[in-house]
């Protein structure tokens, strides 16, 4: 019997994709050069390359590793980068070559690094400068025999590239010292590579493209095995569902999230490099009063991001210019990566004329399940339907799938879910099942178009007295309090109850007071959903993407002997 929400699928969008459309992603990205030769591919600080410059450039990167450096198919390669010209040029360079990608973020410790480094066998890195004081910390831990070290400029023309390479190093001060004997600048590699020639390199569907690792926020991180058949067949997921509202090489897309994480690597990166669209990457969208005047000069058509971000834009004081500049052009904004509250959803589309699409995904799916129609009029409150060639089904404890209505974890099967984690056995074992099943650890329900919504992770239920509390449930509602600028929930220790409701708040408005913050609660929520202490902080721990990080909320908690 076919599934519920085919029935309901936009007019258009087939149940099925063609998973061979593309042998490879090495594939995918030369035919996309060629066919759109002379449209621009990525902008960033005001400066573009071409889909040609970017066939050019990663050629001769290609041909550095291979050539030069000897490199062979299968070896991995770390890229250590922000959202820089440089990112596409040294991924499509390791990818025509048959290299596995190890994406690192940055921001990482030297523990994270090394433990990073090591379990994936990475054996070259390019890592921009202003990082690599902690490469060099841990470098003689690991198996990196070769070092690509670049400046933020490196790709402007030369009068920009010099002026902005002085000012981050000896005006803002963001390069820490640091000696790595032996590393090549990336635009000498570059030029090294291009005196050789690139050999071809036969690179099949279920060779690993991406050792993509999660970001740890339940513990040790873990390297997803991600094929490039897992990354062709959700880039062509991803196109089928909004294949009827974009046009080939004349997109625009806004890239604030890091192209090391899943959600803009596939579908900013990937979806619209098929797309033949010019990615405007924002190297640093804490930097709102740049980030807006990144926005005021794109003319963007499409732009993704999380909930976070979007509340930062709404909250900035010139965001009504972005909107003015834009004129209309904005066709599409999805969020994804954590839940979207309904009030961020409705206040973006009352400023930018179009509704904030929620979607949804993980590492383990390349990433992405399900998402919203295009053409949903405003927020719907779900993360929409499951895409082509995807099956979900609800399951209970036991594994039994439930009816419409339902809660339970949700569980996907489709050509995008991975391999495996990489050198984990028996956590693949856990979550992977030998027919295919993921296990994703988040409990949804499903209602009777087939239209998937989130009820909150497993792991972070909080249980009061028997009665299950889910977090977002709480959030949301305190972001309906308008002096809350931002709001993590988490359960604590209770003497009597087991468990008790937290909530650390960030204040929008500083009189904002604890007692306030209650009594909005005892108005909206059941009495054991009530937060029984209120914590108020300066910020809160997020990830790259901007996801509250509840674990790092929870660290260091004493039981809660009284209640409030």
């Amino acid at each position: 019997m076919d599934p519920i929400w085919l029935k309901h699928y936009p007019q258009g969008v087939p149940a099925e994709i063609n998973v061979h459309s593309f042998v490879s992603l090495k594939e995918m990205l030369e035919q996309c050069c060629e066919k759109f030769r002379t449209c621009p591919a990525f902008t960033n600080m005001g400066v573009s390359l071409s889909y040609d410059e970017i066939d050019r450039f990663s050629r001769d990167f290609g041909a550095y590793l291979q050539q030069r450096l000897g490199l062979q198919k299968g070896e991995r390669v770390a890229i250590m980068l922000p959202n820089l010209l440089q990112y596409p040029v040294a991924l499509f360079g390791a990818l025509r070559i048959g290299l596995v990608v190890v994406n690192v973020n940055p921001l990482y410790t030297a523990r994270e690094l090394q433990r990073q480094l090591v379990d994936s066998g990475a054996v070259v890195i390019v890592v921009l400068e202003n990082f690599a004081h902690t490469l060099e910390e841990v470098l003689d831990s690991t198996l990196v025999r070769h070092i690509v070290t670049t400046q933020v400029g490196d790709l402007f023309p030369p009068v920009k590239a010099w002026m902005v390479n002085f000012a981050v190093k000896r005006i803002k001060r963001m390069v820490a010292p640091w000696h790595l004997p032996g590393s090549v600048g990336f635009n000498e590699a570059l030029m090294r590579g291009r005196r050789h020639s690139l050999q071809d390199v036969a690179v099949a569907a279920e060779d690993i493209a991406f050792l993509q690792y999660t970001g740890g926020t339940t513990g040790v991180a873990k390297g997803a095995v991600l094929s490039h058949a897992n990354l062709v067949a959700n880039v062509e997921q991803t196109s089928a569902w909004i294949g009827g509202t974009l046009k080939e090489g004349e997109e625009v897309v806004v890239t604030p999230l890091p192209l090391y994480h899943i959600f803009a690597l596939t579908a900013n990166l990937l979806t619209f490099v098929k797309w033949g669209a010019n990615n405007v990457l924002i190297t640093n969208p804490r930097d709102i009063p740049g980030f807006i005047k990144e926005l005021c000069a794109a003319r963007f058509t499409v732009i993704t991001g999380v909930n976070t971000l979007f509340t930062m834009l709404l909250n900035a004081p010139d965001f009504k210019k972005v909107r003015q500049a834009n004129g209309g052009a904005l066709k599409v904004s999805v969020a994804g990566g954590m839940s979207v509250q309904r009030v961020v959803a409705e206040r973006w589309q009352q400023a930018m004329g179009v509704p904030l699409l929620e979607g949804y995904g993980l590492t383990e799916a390349s990433p992405i399940v399900c998402v919203n129609p295009l053409g949903n009029k405003s927020f719907s409150g779900a993360m929409g339907m499951p895409l082509p060639s995807t099956r979900v089904e609800i399951r209970d404890a036991a594994g039994n799938e439930l009816p419409p209505g339902e809660e339970g974890e949700l569980c996907v099967k489709g050509p995008q879910v991975m391999r495996g984690y990489w050198n984990m056995p028996e956590e693949t074992t856990r979550v992977l099942s030998a027919d295919g099943w993921l296990a994703t650890g988040d409990i949804c329900l499903m209602d009777e178009t087939g239209s998937i919504r989130f009820i909150d992770r497993r792991k972070d239920v909080i249980v009061v007295s028997g009665f299950k509390v889910w977090p977002n449930e709480v959030e949301e509602v305190m972001m309906l309090l308008p002096g809350v600028k931002e709001a993590g929930v988490v359960g604590v220790p209770d003497e009597k109850s087991g468990e008790a409701v937290k909530v650390y708040l960030v204040k929008k408005d500083p009189a904002l007071s604890a007692q306030a913050v209650i009594a909005h609660c005892k108005a909206n929520l059941a009495g054991y959903k009530i937060p029984k202490q209120v914590e108020f902080r300066d910020s809160l721990p997020k990830s790259p993407i901007g996801k509250i990080l509840r674990r790092k909320l929870k660290e260091g908690q004493e039981p809660v002997a009284e209640r409030a």
